[in-house]
């Protein structure tokens, strides 16, 4: 059974890879923040529309490893029609996920995301998967400045 879930997980992270959703640049965007892992090369730009504190739309341009690209292309589709305060508890539960701080992971909370939960047993893979998400942290911050995980 855990061997199934694992391969699962593989293939959904090797399809947001291979077919990245929202990877575009939206025009007039309300945020827009870089995001490097110099550790492995990831790059990415997070653009997110907003309407008041809901974000109506997220996409992304820029490369990375196979994990970075599949988080963030999840990410942008999580986060569609969420409240800024909805995405910050997913950035802290995802980053809890992915670090381990959280020993018991509660798979329902995370949706999706759990694809990624694996991440945690490669300390190294960890900053790929979270790049997007500390991206987004500083895009709901409004933060202008260049966001890296070293």
């Amino acid at each position: 059974m855990f061997n199934d879930l694992r391969d699962l997980y593989q293939e959904v992270i090797f399809d947001h890879n291979r077919n990245p959703r929202n990877f575009r640049v939206i025009e007039n965007a309300d945020r827009q923040v870089e995001g490097f892992n110099p550790l492995c090369g990831d790059k990415l730009t997070l653009f997110l529309k907003m309407n008041g504190n809901v974000i109506t739309d997220a996409s992304f341009q820029g490369s990375g490893c196979a994990i970075s690209t599949a988080s963030v292309s999840l990410m942008t589709e999580i986060v569609k029609g969420k409240t800024e305060q909805e995405a910050e508890e997913l950035f802290k539960k995802f980053h809890e996920m992915t670090t381990g701080k959280d020993e018991e992971i509660n798979l329902e909370a995370v949706g999706k995301l759990a694809v990624l939960a694996g991440v945690r047993e490669y300390p190294a893979r960890v900053k790929c998967a979270t790049l997007a998400w500390h991206t987004l942290d500083a895009a709901l911050k409004n933060e202008q400045k260049p966001v890296s995980t070293e």
